[in-house]
């Protein structure tokens, strides 16, 4: 059976935080709040693969709530939902990943993420699309105050 799940998060960005988008450390003067790494991007792909399977979001199997998270590696966390699926016999077909944020430009980071992403979900990199976009200067996002994400998974059972 084919599945797909969507997965959606948003961080704050903030001073004294390094911003890192799929892995990939941005350089930027600020970056996002939360109490792992707070790579928007992974967390809402952990989601979108948790949600085809129906198997809740990533706040549920490492909670921010739980010390063993603080600071926490969002690719080594995207790794283990990785291993969680592949328990129950899926396979991962394609990822798509949206990444919204006024500043900084990320097109130059891309290949990078992606490079990332197909690595720890262990698929071709020709199956994992990373995009960015604006919102032309409207919302959270376009005032610099933040950052989020979507992301679609496509698994097979």
């Amino acid at each position: 059976m084919v599945r797909t799940g969507f997965g959606y998060d948003v961080h704050r960005l903030v001073e004294g935080r390094d911003l890192i988008l799929c892995g990939v450390k941005v350089p930027y003067e600020l970056g996002l709040l939360g109490h792992s790494d707070a790579d928007v991007a992974l967390h809402a792909l952990s989601d979108a693969l948790l949600g085809a399977m129906a198997m809740r979001d990533i706040g549920y199997h490492f909670p921010d709530t739980a010390q063993e998270y603080a600071g926490a590696d969002s690719r080594g966390l995207l790794r283990r939902v990785v291993e969680m699926l592949l328990e129950k016999g899926v396979a991962i077909n394609n990822v798509d990943v949206t990444i919204v944020a006024q500043r900084p430009k990320l097109l130059t980071f891309i290949p990078d993420m992606i490079s990332n992403v197909a690595s720890d979900l262990r698929i071709p990199e020709n199956c994992v699309s990373v995009k960015a976009t604006t919102t032309e200067r409207l919302g959270f996002e376009g005032r610099g105050e933040g950052i989020s994400a979507f992301a679609v998974a496509t698994v097979t059972e």
